[in-house]
């Protein structure tokens, strides 16, 4: 028995009592105190009481009889407050109740009776998908979801079946477009998911003519727009992507942009490509045996040993692998190359914070130690005293990072300290990109301040650099076939001539005077 009336508690007669039946002794309260204690449990009772909730009368015999008529107004025992909460989730969308789905039924009928025999071949799909209200190039998943890849063509019936199926169940076009890419009973999307619709975009759009006669690079293309849409789509790093993260992308409105616009350049996310030109180009000059994957001697060439080996080796480790990803042994393929370039040359986007912070965290713990970031500060020293410069001493240079960072907590930064100071970028390139980092410490802090405080519609880091270093690309090409046209002086001897780096190699690297027409 537990008291909880102070005053019984201290008399000195109960405790007494208490000792004893702690003791195992019969307890036998003094006559005094049963009424004290009668009344304590009295008033106990009727606390309990008044806290128990009302119970609701059973339900009328008779259900004609409004019993509720009968009580005044606010003693009416009304439902379940559940029945009258409005439904609020709508995992596929907010349904219409205003869209006439079969007026869209009838004109779709209607287009399919002017084809031959009521089908509908691919690139009839188009006109069909615009009465949807769909995008032009949803026409490859329409055809395939409606068991056009297997006959050649689609059928009235089986659009119509396969169509009325997806309004009813997806009410916005996220919905919509997972439903007609992904498999049966997924709702997510894979890598291999894409590319019947980016095979029609190659084959079809017409800024990428050109690729007809290359049918060698369809691949590497696609391959470069599937890693590419993962990148700035799947932010669970899951190698799915999900409902969710489908709508929070803008990749549905840039498909959208596609059949608006006939330079495929302008479109400079996921689709262009010139970025495309620049990663393949870059891959292909450190694929030096052209197996399509790069080690990590090979990786340590790019851009003239820019990064340092111990980021190196922990990119080869399998630190920055996505979803069900099998790590291959000093094995880096061309789609990872992909991840790495976008991440190395823009720091300041969400995906490339992230896989650099998991490269630094070598103990996997969610947080970067002040040891961790000795570790790869190590080899920067190193390197600059070999170059003659003498470098900061780590405490220094630790304190000047946290200043930068500001994290939360002492001793540690964390991915939220570094995607929060927007100042990533210079931490990164401090501690694993020499060139970077050096061409920082010469810039006007006051310039570096200003790039933070600018909120503008910049081009990114990564749109800059594509722009630039295809400019170069084409500058290289044009000067090599100038080269092999004899357009030079005469003074060139034909030995000098094919001494140069890569005029010999240019006709093996991509076709680029092909693509380039």
């Amino acid at each position: 028995m537990m008291i909880k009336e102070t005053s019984l508690r201290r008399d000195p007669d109960l405790r007494g009592e208490l000792a004893f039946l702690a003791k195992g002794c019969d307890f036998v309260l003094p006559s005094r105190f049963k009424k004290r204690l009668k009344s304590f449990q009295q008033a106990q009772v009727q606390i309990k009481q008044e806290k128990k909730p009302v119970t609701p009368s059973p339900a009328p015999a008779n259900p004609t009889i409004n019993t509720s008529s009968l009580l005044p107004a606010n003693k009416v025992v009304g439902a379940p407050l559940s029945i009258n909460i409005p439904h609020f989730y709508f995992p596929n969308g907010l349904p219409n109740v205003c869209s006439s789905h079969e007026e869209t039924i009838a004109k779709i009928e209607a287009a399919f009776s002017e084809f031959e025999d009521e089908r509908a071949t691919i690139n009839e799909m188009g006109k069909i998908a615009k009465i949807c209200c769909c995008p032009l190039y949803w026409k490859a998943p329409m055809f395939i979801a409606s068991g056009g890849e297997r006959t050649g063509f689609v059928s009235v019936h089986s659009f119509v079946a396969m169509w009325r199926k997806i309004v009813q169940n997806c009410h916005d076009d996220a919905s919509k477009f997972i439903c007609l890419l992904a498999k049966p009973n997924c709702n997510f999307l894979e890598q291999e998911d894409f590319i019947p619709l980016l095979q029609d975009v190659v084959e079809t759009h017409p800024g990428l003519t050109f690729l007809k006669d290359a049918p060698e690079f369809h691949s590497r293309y696609i391959t470069t727009v599937i890693q590419r849409i993962f990148y700035t789509a799947n932010r669970s790093w899951s190698g799915k992507i999900s409902l969710t993260e489908l709508r929070k992308s803008n990749f549905l409105q840039t498909l959208a942009l596609l059949e608006e616009e006939e330079d495929i350049n302008q479109i400079t996310d996921y689709f262009s490509y010139e970025h495309f030109y620049v990663i393949y180009c870059k891959f292909w000059e450190l694929d030096t045996d052209h197996d399509l994957y790069i080690n990590q001697k090979d990786l340590a060439r790019y851009n003239d040993q820019a990064l340092s080996s111990r980021i190196i080796e922990r990119i080869f480790t399998g630190a920055v692998l996505r979803g069900n990803q099998v790590h291959k042994e000093n094995q880096m393929s061309y789609a990872d190359f992909v991840w790495l370039l976008i991440s190395e040359e823009d720091k300041r986007s969400p995906t490339s914070i992230e896989y650099w912070f998991r490269c630094m965290d070598l103990d996997g713990d969610g947080m970067l130690s002040m040891y961790e970031l000795e570790y790869f500060y190590e080899e920067q020293c190193e390197r600059m005293e070999s170059m003659g410069i003498e470098p900061l001493p780590f405490h220094d240079l630790l304190c000047q990072m946290l200043d930068l960072v500001k994290p939360e907590w002492d001793g540690r930064v964390t991915l939220r300290d570094l995607k929060r100071c927007r100042m990533a970028h210079v931490f990164y390139n401090t501690f694993f990109n020499l060139e970077k980092y050096l061409d920082n410490e010469q810039r006007d802090p006051f310039a570096v301040q200003k790039d933070v405080e600018n909120d503008g519609p910049e081009p990114s880091d990564w749109d800059r650099y594509a722009a630039e270093e295809y400019e170069i690309l084409v500058a290289e090409e044009s000067g090599n076939e100038h080269l092999q046209e004899g357009s030079f002086d005469d003074d060139y001897e034909a030995d000098e001539l094919l001494s140069l780096p890569e005029i010999g190699e240019k006709s093996d690297k991509l076709v680029i005077s092909d693509l380039s027409t």
